[in-house]
């Protein structure tokens, strides 16, 4: 897919690759509010999220697999990727994801998050949304660093 905006789709791969910064998630809720979250993620093409199979979102996404998202710099210069596509939930029985999210962002499965999502008791899912639009920017020339 190509995406509108700053970057190929070469570009988009490489921030979406290297982001450490969790992506933005809306969605809209049985009685057609606007809901967002925030969730770690990986990157293949497609955003994978892991959650637990009870929360709200789960449900959200059934009413309604249409979802938007974001993931951006929180400092200056700001740029990143958005789109919106459709969100597909399955069972992550083992936490395959869950464990390659913690690595991710936490650096292993060895600290007290890990723990506690880790849980044998606690049921996970995988999101995995697949884009049908994306949307990049990229302000560092106008902001000075010089790396559009």
């Amino acid at each position: 897919m190509d995406p509108s905006g700053p970057w190929d789709p070469d570009r988009v791969d490489e921030f979406l690759a290297d982001a450490r910064v969790p992506v933005r998630l809306g969605c809209r809720t049985p009685a057609d509010d606007p809901w967002i979250v925030s969730l770690w993620f990986s990157w293949d093409g497609a955003v994978n999220c892991a959650t637990s199979a009870d929360a709200d979102l789960v449900s959200f996404l059934a009413h309604d697999d249409h979802v938007s998202f974001e993931v951006s710099t929180n400092d200056p210069p700001y740029k990143g990727v958005r789109g919106r596509g459709r969100a597909t939930v399955s069972p992550d029985a083992d936490k395959e994801l869950l464990r390659a999210l913690l690595e991710r962002y936490l650096g292993g499965v060895d600290n007290p998050t890990g723990e506690r999502l880790l849980r044998p008791e606690r049921e996970e899912v995988r999101i995995r949304i697949e884009p049908e639009r994306l949307h990049t920017w990229d302000y560092s020339a106008r902001m000075g660093s010089g790396d559009e």
